[in-house]
């Protein structure tokens, strides 16, 4: 890992690690603050009374407005519209906030209500990462970027998994909740400080030069981009909602016990799109092309996920545990290279709205993923069918990148 790193910071500046360094922070607290809830779901359960199908519900409102606002271009239009920088530092205090806030709530309505806004913050966070990468990082510099970014995302509830169930099996939840929400918000000093100026960051002014969501719509790889990201999202969107559940009431896992198994799954995707990223850039800076670089890394991790299938039926909980690891380092192969395709189909001029658009579709999957899993355990009174659902979903994900995206270029805008 030095190695990689050492190659990769001869090549950037001193300036580019800091910024990039800070978005990598940001997208692990990002993570953190959107998964907290699963690490604590069985003791707010029980605290609110709530069902399964109630906790399913309140696991997946996040994403009723996070995918809305990327959805209908809200979050793509921010970023594009203003300064990406400062709305990106706008939407972290908010889901700061909210997640500090939720820390004082007693009733299920005004959690849900906090939910939605933390939605609401988050939602501009990729927007903005893809056009600052998508001006700031060449081609063959965007697969470490992204991969580091998303290390940071996987990192969130890897670190956050262990953390928090060690941390609210002492002081509870609530305290977990409050303090995470407090702290981050330190961030916002490095960022005000260091954060990129420029062109590539500033207002657009001349906004007719720009492809409208019309123009990124009549494009077919728009349409596959966002439902193979639907469809891997799924996936991951399981893993951090209910895997800690699954640990706890399946496999009877104390709470510490649960966090440090949880933890490490979602260090191994961590890891693992690190290592891909930067793997994935140095095939490409030796003449491979990006068509057959990412869909290689995506098209191999995203079959090899479904390795997840039989976590649930295998008795012995080593072996179990060991694919779980192994299904995850897998899906890591995968992270590292999405949003890079996404940067060079829609290019530098398009690559806040497209990512907007997709992302908004694609993190339906969080409002479905949950809702549905819970559905499922609650009728069937067991996890099996949820993983099935899980593992065919992913390989309709590997279909879409692999088969049904061209060229991994830049398009051509009408």
């Amino acid at each position: 890992m030095t190695n990689i790193l050492g190659a990769n910071r001869a090549a950037l500046s001193g300036k580019e690690w800091r910024v990039l360094g800070l978005l990598v922070i940001s997208g692990f607290l990002n993570y953190v603050d959107r998964a907290n809830l699963s690490v604590g779901a069985t003791n707010i359960q029980a605290e609110l009374h709530l069902s399964n199908y109630h906790l399913g519900k309140l696991l997946s409102v996040f994403f009723w407005t996070y995918a809305t606002f990327q959805l209908f271009g809200i979050a793509g239009w921010l970023v594009d519209r203003f300064n990406v920088c400062w709305a990106l530092a706008i939407g972290f205090f908010i889901w700061s906030g909210a997640t500090a806030v939720t820390g004082m709530a007693k009733v299920f309505g005004v959690m849900f209500a906090l939910r939605l806004l933390l939605g609401m913050g988050e939602s501009v966070a990729y927007p903005a990462y893809s056009r600052i990468i998508a001006n700031n990082f060449p081609e063959h510099h965007r697969g470490f970027a992204n991969a580091l970014i998303d290390a940071g995302t996987k990192g969130g509830p890897a670190l956050g998994t262990l953390l928090g169930g060690l941390l609210m099996a002492r002081f509870g939840w609530r305290a977990f909740f409050l303090a995470l929400g407090f702290a981050s918000l330190l961030w916002l000093i490095p960022w005000l400080y260091w954060m990129p100026r420029g062109k590539g960051v500033a207002a657009r002014e001349h906004h007719g030069d720009l492809p409208g969501i019309g123009a990124i719509l009549r494009q077919p790889a728009a349409w596959f981009t966002s439902l193979g990201l639907f469809c891997s999202n799924y996936f991951w969107y399981f893993l951090i909602t209910w895997l800690p559940p699954y640990l706890e009431k399946e496999r009877n896992f104390p709470k510490a016990k649960m966090a440090v198994v949880g933890s490490l799954a979602f260090l191994a995707i961590s890891v693992s799109s690190v290592a891909s990223g930067w793997i994935s850039d140095r095939w490409i800076a030796r003449g491979g092309t990006p068509t057959r670089v990412r869909k290689t890394f995506a098209g191999t991790g995203l079959v090899l996920s479904t390795i997840i299938l039989p976590v649930c039926v295998v008795q012995d909980e080593r072996l179990s545990m060991g694919l779980l690891i192994l299904a995850c380092l897998s899906f890591g192969l995968y992270t590292a290279n999405v949003f890079a395709i996404t940067q060079t189909l829609a290019g530098p001029r398009a690559a806040g709205k497209w990512t907007g658009l997709q992302n908004g579709f694609a993190n339906l999957a969080g409002v479905v993923a949950p809702w549905l899993t819970g559905w499922v355990v609650q009728e069937t009174g067991q996890f099996y069918w949820a993983f099935v659902v899980a593992a065919a979903i992913v390989l309709v994900s590997a279909a879409m990148f692999v088969f049904g995206i061209g060229r991994i270029e830049q398009v051509e805008f009408q």
